[in-house]
């Protein structure tokens, strides 16, 4: 059952999730997953076949050469022909696409229309993209040493496998939470979400910011993850902050009392 959004009209505007409405999209729904799974495809065509990298050679950037392929003794992998930096790539590209699968098929009940599917589609592969291609080009790209794995691939990886399990879990146990009648109308606080008020966010800047790192270097990575710490903090929990207060009242009051922390723990 819909309940009434009772956000201001200027922030349900800005905000790509109906918050409170479980009409059924499956088409919208579908249509997301779809070009989610397409994505690692594309990423895989980027950092293999070198596709798009005609137009920064036309700028005048250098790309690396293709590496040594992996040898991991498992078929699927080695048939790829990528050398271990890029499998690990696109594993990220992977990674975050079995995890938003997952989120839009099991745990997110708000409605997901088509034009929302494509645009959060997009946005996902653009991004996923710039770190291709990051990496391609000799001027940016993190793999600037002859030994494996280089620093940025270890903190990149590490950021980047926290963050996405760390989402997530935290949406994992507020589904069960949700899904349970005996909490109708009451916000989760336990679990992860005890840490920070919108840790599925934090998490998502951490991941987002470790695989920019990864392929990019630490600048790319540190810009893509102020990127996003900013617009959470100033645009995405300001907003849904005003939808918890006017849905759960003294609950949410509570709640921000208690876990003082809104993205990141000991950090916002």
């Amino acid at each position: 059952m819909s309940e009434k959004d009772p956000r201001s009209e200027d922030s349900k505007k800005r905000d790509l999730i109906s918050r409170g409405d479980k009409t059924s999209t499956p088409v919208g729904k579908a249509a997301f997953a779809l070009l989610r799974a397409l994505d690692p495809v594309f990423q895989y065509s980027v950092l293999k076949y070198g596709v798009g990298t005609g137009l920064l050679h036309r700028v005048g950037l250098r790309t690396l050469p293709p590496g040594l392929p992996a040898h991991t003794g498992i078929a699927l992998i080695d048939g790829l022909q990528l050398s271990p930096y890029r499998l690990v790539l696109v594993g990220m590209a992977v990674g975050s696409a079995i995890k938003h699968d997952i989120w839009i098929s099991a745990l997110s009940e708000e409605p997901m229309s088509i034009q929302n599917a494509f645009i959060i589609g997009v946005f996902n592969l653009v991004m996923n993209s710039l770190n291709s291609y990051a990496f391609l080009a000799s001027i940016t790209s993190a793999s600037q040493e002859s030994t494996f794995p280089q620093p940025a691939l270890l903190v990149g990886s590490a950021l980047y496998t926290t963050g996405i399990f760390t989402e997530l879990i935290a949406e994992i146990q507020r589904k069960r939470f949700k899904s349970d009648p005996a909490n109708k109308g009451k916000p989760y606080t336990g679990g992860l979400w005890s840490l920070a008020r919108h840790i599925n966010y934090g998490a998502y800047t951490f991941w987002r910011a470790g695989y920019a790192a990864a392929a990019g270097g630490w600048v790319w990575g540190a810009v893509v993850g102020a990127f996003f710490f900013s617009d959470f903090a100033t645009r995405a929990v300001p907003i849904l902050n005003e939808y918890c207060a006017k849905r759960y009242g003294e609950d949410w009051a509570k709640f921000e009392k208690q876990t003082k922390w809104r993205l990141i723990p000991g950090v916002y």
